[in-house]
């Protein structure tokens, strides 16, 4: 009797050896994946985000320094060349790659949980409902908020570094910028009168400026923006790919419906909680050294809705909602492919 108790208890430590390792490849899937559609899906839409930025850390007591969208591309290309438009990409590849891998992983734990704690009857095909499929993203999304800020923090810093600054007359060699400590335009930059900070230089210097906690300035502004925009994310493309799996009467989905249901989902994830980008690129675009004590969520919020009404909340948004289309489009159809090639 006992020979057959071990027998029996060593089979099914051994099923829970097999569960926790096929669990443990599928986290790891997960990151490997999302790392990678995040990158190719960051190089598609990057010089957008930097138009995005440039338009939205514009201050608010003086003219703005671009008429919209097309006139901001139009600067930045001629004072800076393709090169501007990337400027600062290193950090937004790896925040891409560390988005999305933490994105996709933390949605598929937040599944199994769910699964298993509240719809234990159903299927391993069957579908969660939509709401719990939301519920999900908007889980995801609250994680993934506070690997991402650091990195954005110094993402938006280098992507304003150059503005206003006139063109050199020798190659190699950058002006003084002759903004007085006053304005607000002086507290946008973060350069120095010889060199342009890289992403470690700033990092560093936000670290030794306001410690550790200063690499989270704009966490309230991220994790709104990621809690509810992955809710939408996650939401709109398991919702518009079962409809059309559904429409089709098929188990899977085809490649142009993933970018399809993709597109949809990447304008719904930057619409729904546009605003709370706009406040927390205003608050990461600050220069490093500002006087005095650094403005709230709610204070730049409230500052860029006295100035510029609703309209400046939502400056550069069709622009994020069009370059953010084809990039959620491909950053889906990349995890799904590789998902279903290697297994």
């Amino acid at each position: 009797m006992s020979q057959e108790f071990a027998v029996e208890a060593g089979a099914v430590a051994a099923t829970a050896r097999r569960g926790d390792q096929a669990a443990g490849l599928a986290a790891a899937k997960d990151i490997v994946f999302g790392s990678f559609a995040g990158m190719v899906g960051k190089i598609i839409e990057y010089p957008f985000d930097t138009v995005k930025v440039r338009l939205q850390s514009q201050p608010d007591d003086q003219p703005l320094r671009y008429r919209g969208p097309l006139d901001c591309f139009k600067q930045s290309f001629k004072q800076d060349g393709i090169r501007g438009l990337y400027r600062g990409i290193s950090p937004p590849l790896v925040g891409a790659a560390a988005e999305n891998s933490a994105l996709f992983f933390s949605y598929n734990i937040a599944r199994n949980l769910v699964r298993k704690s509240f719809y234990p009857c159903l299927d391993k095909e069957d579908d969660l409902p939509i709401g719990a499929l939301v519920f999900c993203g908007a889980a995801s999304g609250a994680f993934t908020s506070f690997i991402l800020t650091p990195i954005e923090l110094i993402k938006c810093k280098m992507q304003v570094q150059t503005v206003g600054i006139p063109r050199p007359a020798i190659p190699g060699m950058l002006p003084s910028p002759s903004f007085s400590a006053g304005t607000s335009t002086a507290r946008i930059h973060t350069i120095s009168p010889a060199k342009l900070a890289g992403p470690i230089g700033l990092l560093g210097e936000v670290y030794r400026v306001h410690g550790l906690k200063g690499l989270w300035h704009g966490q309230v502004g991220t994790f709104l923006r990621e809690t509810g925009g992955s809710a939408a994310w996650f939401g709109s493309y398991e919702y518009i790919s079962k409809t059309f799996r559904k429409w089709r009467g098929r188990s899977s989905s085809t490649a142009g419906e993933m970018m399809a249901a993709g597109a949809a989902a990447g304008v719904s994830y930057n619409f729904i909680l546009f605003p709370a980008d706009s406040v927390k690129s205003r608050m990461q675009t600050e220069a490093i050294g500002i006087r005095g004590d650094r403005k709230g969520f709610v204070q730049v919020a409230t500052g860029i809705y006295r100035a510029s009404g609703i309209r400046g909340l939502y400056r550069g948004c069709g622009l994020t909602c069009m370059r953010s289309a084809p990039s959620s489009a491909v950053i889906f159809l990349v995890y799904e492919s590789m998902k279903e090639y290697f297994g």
